[in-house]
């Protein structure tokens, strides 16, 4: 919502890992360096550590761009993989499908092929992402993996990324063979308050900004205060302090939005920083409720938001609005990724519904519980004319077999535009995978031919309205 009035191309401080904001100060440039150089001169297993949203999975993404065309990366995020499964994951990460369901036979395949690549001047690196929550046993196996070599060259590069948790598992004396084979050891610290303001200022001008700092610098000591200098905290609390600015109608971010948008935050934080406010969900919710007139954008606060509202585009073009087809609208608790539980906005989807999808367990895949809260999101707004393309809908629910598509699927889609859908059927539950949110069918049937070949081949996708979405719920 504020994008036009900062002057905005796109949104600044999503969660998502996106390498256009790649900050390269804070050590995180020189990090990224000395990775590539420990690949490149085949250095065994090198490992990076840092607390929950650091920034692991954007260096991780960062080092798999900037490596060499003759190094092919296997990017594994699922952390569940039992000691079998993670060899054959990186096989067909490979393309490789191993013929053997003997673990020894198909280390033996593997091996082979490695050497083949290795002859045609290829060499493999994997990228292990939230490696802190493998079971001891997966990690032994990744030693035996680094074990891969020729006479003289490794065949099998290994980078883990983990939380702080990791060095306590490798620190286990039945995991020092695996410790001794580290040669690298990598940690990603905290940002300090002058680096945070260098921060904000980067990624607002890679969005587009073009101004003075939006962010003062009381705002930004504040911010510092409030994130503990972890990125992912900080791109949080930004974007809803540029919220509570635009609801205010004001160009700079001061303590006032900051702490405002702590108090909307359940970060931990020390001292007495915040006290309870409630003006950044009611600008919010104003702001759902807006309608655009003449020449200028006019936001009026009103007592509440219309239980049916008319599709704004329907508004601008003077058309009358279409009668809903999906369950009434009201007003309903939405608790997407970074809101406070009590905020609530105009939703198109009924509470049981919201209920419904909520009950779907994601046995701790996060990646997996961020597609299903954005496919809730887009659910609760999108109007019933707008349409996706649905690349498959599964009565496979497994919540592991999920993550392992999503984190494939990000190599080839931008991940924030495919959003996950659980399905209630009595005790069980399918999952519909769609893809984008689009004005029209021809929109989305022109999306769907775009598609990647391999999902063009593996998928038969259908074009979907959001109205038949909701109904399916």
């Amino acid at each position: 919502m504020y994008l036009e009035h900062f002057g905005l191309k796109e949104p600044p401080f999503r969660i998502t890992p996106n390498t256009d904001f790649f900050f390269e100060d804070a050590d995180r440039g020189a990090m990224l360096a000395a990775l590539a150089y420990a690949i490149q001169n085949e250095e065994g297993i090198v490992k990076v550590s840092g607390e929950v949203g650091s920034g692991k999975t954007m260096l991780c993404r960062m080092l798999a761009q900037r490596l060499p065309a003759g190094v092919e990366t296997v990017f594994l995020a699922n952390p569940s993989y039992s000691r079998e499964d993670i060899l054959y994951a990186i096989a067909d990460e490979l393309g490789l499908g191993l013929a053997s369901r003997r673990a020894s036979l198909a280390l033996r395949e593997l091996q082979d092929h490695l050497i083949r690549r290795y002859a045609e001047g290829r060499r493999v690196v994997v990228l292990i992402d939230e490696a802190h929550a493998m079971p001891p046993e997966t990690l032994e196996e990744v030693r035996l993996l680094s074990n891969l070599e020729s006479t003289r060259h490794k065949l099998l590069q290994i980078v883990l990324f983990g939380q702080p948790e990791l060095d306590e598992a490798l620190a286990r004396p039945g995991l020092r063979q695996l410790r001794d084979r580290i040669t690298h050891n990598f940690r990603m610290r905290a940002l300090t308050e002058a680096e945070i303001g260098r921060y904000l200022a980067f990624r607002m001008r890679a969005a587009g900004y073009r101004g003075p700092d939006v962010f003062t610098p009381a705002a930004v000591a504040m911010l510092a205060r409030g994130s503990r200098g972890l990125t992912r905290r900080i791109n949080v609390l930004a974007d809803k302090s540029l919220l509570a600015a635009f609801t205010g109608n004001q160009h700079a971010v001061t303590p006032r939005q900051v702490r405002a948008a702590i108090s909307d935050s359940e970060f931990p934080v020390p001292g007495r920083l915040t006290r309870p406010v409630s003006w950044l969900a009611a600008g919010i919710a104003v702001c759902a409720g807006g309608i655009f007139a003449g020449a200028a954008a006019h936001w009026w606060i009103a007592e509440r938001v219309p239980e049916s509202a008319p599709d704004r585009g329907s508004v601008m073009a003077g058309q009358a609005p279409a009668a809903a087809t999906a369950p009434q609208a009201r007003q309903v608790p939405v608790s997407a990724p970074g809101t406070a539980q009590n905020e609530e906005v105009h939703s198109l989807l009924a509470r049981d519904q919201v209920r419904r999808i909520a009950a779907y367990a994601t046995a701790g895949q996060s990646l997996l519980g961020e597609r299903i809260a954005a496919g809730r999101e887009r659910l609760q707004r999108e109007p019933d004319r707008s349409y996706c393309v649905e690349l498959f809908v599964t009565e496979n629910s497994d919540p592991a077999r999920l993550a392992r598509f999503l984190a494939r699927a990000r190599d080839l889609l931008p991940l924030e535009d495919l959003y996950v859908i659980p399905i209630a059927s009595g005790s069980r539950y399918r999952v519909r995978v769609v893809y984008g949110a689009f004005p029209d069918r021809d929109a989305a049937a022109a999306a769907a031919h775009r598609l990647p070949p391999k999902y063009q081949r593996a998928f038969r996708t259908e074009l979907r309205t959001f109205a038949e979405l909701r109904d399916a719920v």
